[in-house]
């Protein structure tokens, strides 16, 4: 039986709150720097995020907006120009540490590192938006702990689209039931899905309500273990470990094996 080969992180929402502390922040200093009238809250921008891509939410708020473009080139080119400001000012933002790790993820990726499991990045963010945030919290040559990282420019395909994971899984050489990914909303649970990876969910600030069925477990991070809920067993039925009140690797690979085994059965005994 396939066990845990390697551990996939999506970035956005999942190593940090990017969305709300960061993007956001960046976009409306876009805006106040070429003068566009509007700004986005953080309830807004949590109805923007429904939209994949900055880019492409960047656009569809547009078409609301009385005092945008009203021709669909001058939106474009704004867009455009927007675009590369708030990446700028987004890279600042991080640079600066304004945007900690969310709990519970420096210390899986060392319970990795001490087990010498395999971690990769499969994300559809841009490798700058990337590097901002690894390097400001692991130092530059932060990819070397990593087997594979896969950003928008290999994957432009956005998620629910499974390309990323695809790609990342044939860059690993793994199949899709030796790796368990962690993400944090609806289309990266959707793109596990559509790839065939196993997926636990560790609820962002913007995503704390989405349907979740599919995961593997569920949770308001990897700092509390006593909130998550596993489909297959209940929280608590694992052995008690040093770290018990976080997720911790043991636990991971726990979950990872009860699916593999809750598989076979189910191919043993069709219904």
């Amino acid at each position: 039986m396939p066990r845990l080969q390697a551990l996939l992180w999506d970035v956005d929402g999942t190593l940090a709150e990017t969305e709300r502390d960061g993007h956001r922040v960046a976009w409306n200093a876009a805006f106040e720097t070429l003068g566009v009238p509007w700004r986005w809250s953080e309830a807004r921008y949590g109805e923007l995020l429904f939209i994949n891509g900055g880019r492409e939410r960047l656009l569809h708020d547009m078409q609301g907006q009385p005092q945008a473009p009203t021709n669909e080139a001058e939106r474009n080119a704004l867009a455009s120009r927007l675009h590369v400001l708030k990446n700028q000012r987004y890279t600042a933002i991080v640079a600066a540490r304004h945007i900690p790790l969310r709990p519970g993820v420096a210390s899986m990726m060392a319970d990795c590192r001490l087990a010498e499991l395999p971690m990769a990045i499969a994300t559809t963010t841009s490798r700058g938006n990337v590097d901002a945030l690894m390097e400001a919290h692991f130092g530059p040559g932060w990819e070397s702990g990593f087997a594979a990282v896969m950003c928008a420019e290999e994957a432009p395909a956005k998620k629910p689209n499974p390309q990323v994971y695809l790609l990342t899984l044939a860059r690993l050489g793994l199949a899709a039931n030796e790796v368990l990914a962690i993400e944090d909303s609806a289309p990266g649970v959707g793109a596990c899905l559509a790839a065939g990876v196993p997926v636990v969910v560790a609820r962002s600030v913007y995503f704390s309500q989405f349907d979740a069925t599919g995961a593997l477990a569920v949770g308001p991070g990897l700092h509390d273990r006593s909130r998550w809920q596993h489909p297959l067993g209940q929280p608590g039925t694992t052995a008690a470990t040093p770290s018990a009140e976080r997720v911790d690797l043991e636990l991971l690979c726990q979950w990872h094996a009860s699916l593999l085994v809750q598989t076979q059965t189910d191919t043993l005994n069709p219904v």
